[in-house]
């Protein structure tokens, strides 16, 4: 009760700077985002596919049939991914700030990440995995579509820093069952679109070293997250394909940061992102009523 009392008073009252980079607080030691050099500019699922979500699973079955069916345009940049494309040097952002203060490496460096081994959860084709590699990480991406992975092993291999990218198609509780853990998981963009939050939240932080990270971005279920995400996005824009998302799926800063804190670990910084339509370009922000992201960690005597 204590802990929900104190996130929903921060929730409440709010203090940032009047700056586009600034992140939510919400614990009293949280830091603000700081200014880091930004890093350098189908067919549906089927029954006899490999399935490496059989058996104990969070996936919907559903949500994979509808990746599935766009995965050959994952690095089409014009195509149904083209709002990742244009998100992800923001994500990057604050990524590169959050993990370099944490594990206090030098964010001016080319590769900030050499030594860290980091896993992105629903990796796709890789449009997060490749640009963690070059800034040095050790990467394991993994994703239950089969497509998804070949699309992302293919088009790594195109660059010999890249092919490094160890690609598997499986999931985070086949990898906690195979006792993998790592300094930092990545789970962008993919908790909508899991049936159980709750158990695949205690599959991340089982994945997270004891003075990990754990990087989570997703959309907030407000009303602004509907008109804005759903209803501009797919029926009008048409940035998406109709029906990729689901407004009962998503979950506000305040179920998300209690997921994680029952799971094990912590939340320290949010922010969110706007995008702006005169430039084409996402910022990070104060405003958490659409997309956010959220820097967690977990500490040596976390269970």
């Amino acid at each position: 009760m204590a802990f929900r009392a104190t996130i929903n008073r921060i929730l409440r009252h709010r203090r940032f700077p009047n700056s586009a980079n600034s992140t939510l607080h919400l614990t009293n030691n949280t830091r603000c985002f700081s200014h880091a050099p930004s890093p350098s500019p189908s067919q549906s699922f089927k029954a006899n596919d490999k399935d490496p979500h059989s058996g104990s699973s969070s996936l919907k079955d559903n949500e994979l049939a509808k990746f599935a069916a766009i995965s050959d345009t994952w690095w089409d940049s014009e195509g149904p991914f083209k709002p990742l494309h244009l998100m992800n040097p923001t994500r990057l952002a604050f990524i590169r700030s959050t993990l370099c203060r944490h594990f206090k490496r030098d964010p001016y460096s080319t590769r900030p990440f050499e030594g860290l081994k980091i896993v992105d959860v629903g990796c796709g084709g890789g449009i997060l995995s490749e640009p963690l590699a070059r800034l040095g990480a050790t990467v394991t991406g993994v994703d239950a579509v089969e497509k998804n992975i070949k699309i992302a092993q293919l088009h790594a291999d195109l660059d010999p820093t890249t092919s490094t990218i160890e690609y598997c198609c499986t999931t985070a509780e086949k990898l906690v069952e195979e006792g993998r853990t790592f300094d930092a998981v990545m789970a962008l963009e993919v908790i909508e679109h899991v049936a159980n939050p709750e158990e695949f939240c205690k599959s991340l932080a089982a994945l997270t070293n004891p003075d990990g990270a754990t990087v989570i971005s997703t959309i907030n279920r407000s009303m602004r997250a509907y008109a804005t995400a759903i209803v501009a996005a797919e029926y009008i824009l048409h940035w998406l394909p109709k029906g990729t998302h689901q407004w009962s799926s998503f979950l506000t800063p305040l179920e998300l940061a209690m997921i994680l804190h029952r799971a094990g670990i912590n939340v320290e910084e949010m922010a969110g992102f706007v995008y702006n339509p005169l430039t084409g370009r996402w910022l990070l922000s104060d405003d958490i009523s659409v997309n956010f992201i959220a820097f967690a960690t977990k500490t040596q005597n976390t269970i």
